[in-house]
């Protein structure tokens, strides 16, 4: 049998989840704590986050500041600001990763998959060919390629520049 050894997950597993909305205690917290927080961009009306349980490295969760969980809930002008950043997102990950795709996408509603059900996120996912193999279909063990740290480092410094 093969091991993978990732350590850097013991801190994931099983971790209790602090109370209230991710996105609103982020939105709240100083831009001091944004590293710890993953706080890759505040854009006008929002904030851009590396997801900590990434489907791939650069996985970015793209929310608005309101605290609303469908896309129908928000005004006009939160629409139009959640749209400006979710593009510069998009354009961010293509300067600084290179991907050959996204997948960007939203589970509206805990049936839909929504781990954050009341505070509406756009996922971002890029992909690479060849990202996918075996691991996730025999060993159940999805291979990150990067570590969250140099993420965030290398993100934070695109969305700066």
């Amino acid at each position: 049998m093969e091991h993978l050894f990732a350590p850097w997950r013991m801190e994931y597993i099983g971790s209790k989840r602090p109370a209230g909305c991710l996105f609103c205690r982020v939105l709240e917290a100083p831009s001091t704590e944004d590293e710890t927080n993953l706080v890759v961009w505040r854009p006008p009306g929002g904030v851009v986050i590396l997801n900590r349980f990434p489907y791939n490295n650069g996985h970015l969760m793209v929310a608005p500041a309101a605290h609303v969980g469908s896309l129908t809930d928000l005004d006009d002008e939160q629409s139009l600001q959640l749209m400006r950043a979710l593009r510069r997102s998009l354009s961010v990950l293509e300067s600084a990763l290179g991907p050959e795709g996204f997948n960007a996408g939203v589970n509206l509603g805990k049936v839909a998959g929504a781990g954050i059900p009341d505070h509406v996120h756009v996922h971002v996912v890029p992909r690479w060919d060849g990202d996918t193999n075996f691991m996730p279909v025999l060993g159940a063990t999805k291979v990150i390629g990067q570590h969250l740290a140099a993420s965030w480092e290398q993100l934070r410094a695109a969305f700066d520049s």
